[in-house]
């Protein structure tokens, strides 16, 4: 399982939109394209590389949020609100048969229009850590979770 790059961490907020201003105006990134998750979230980029994600946390989260990436922690402020660290990866069902090996418990999850296929598993910490494979990878591979399957009326 080669890790490439750290590909991004998700910040939750309770005030989306003041979170994505900060950070562009602050750090100087940049508003870009966003999969449809079901759920709020906004994707902020370094050049053409999206490197934080923002969406909603707190104690009310959607129910299509906590379906596709579930939630640890109910902060909004602190160190509490970085959901996950995201790495891109390759070798999908060596990592898989590695982790299964390992005893490490994962979740599979995809979404239609990212192109990704995604595994979630936890650090003994219990920090999130999302690897991510090319989608081609994934052949013949079923996720628990397809974000397009979610329910829009529970974003």
């Amino acid at each position: 399982m080669p890790l490439s790059h750290l590909e991004h961490f998700l910040v939750q907020t309770e005030d989306i939109e003041r979170t994505r201003d900060w950070y562009c105006d602050v750090l100087g990134m940049v508003a870009g394209p966003t999969p449809d998750f079901k759920f709020p979230v906004v994707w902020l980029y370094i050049g053409d590389r999206d490197v934080v994600h923002v969406t909603e946390g707190g104690k009310d989260v959607s129910e299509n949020r906590i379906a596709y990436l579930g939630q640890q922690s109910d902060a909004t402020s602190g160190t509490g609100v970085v959901d996950h660290i995201a790495f891109r990866a390759t070798g999908l069902r060596t990592t898989m048969s590695r982790l299964t090996g390992l005893g490490v418990e994962f979740s599979q999850r995809q979404v239609s229009d990212q192109g990704l296929y995604q595994l979630f598993l936890f650090d003994p910490n219990g920090i999130k850590i999302e690897l991510n494979f090319d989608a081609e990878e994934a052949a013949g591979l079923s996720p628990e979770v397809m974000a397009s399957d979610l329910d829009p009326a529970n974003a």
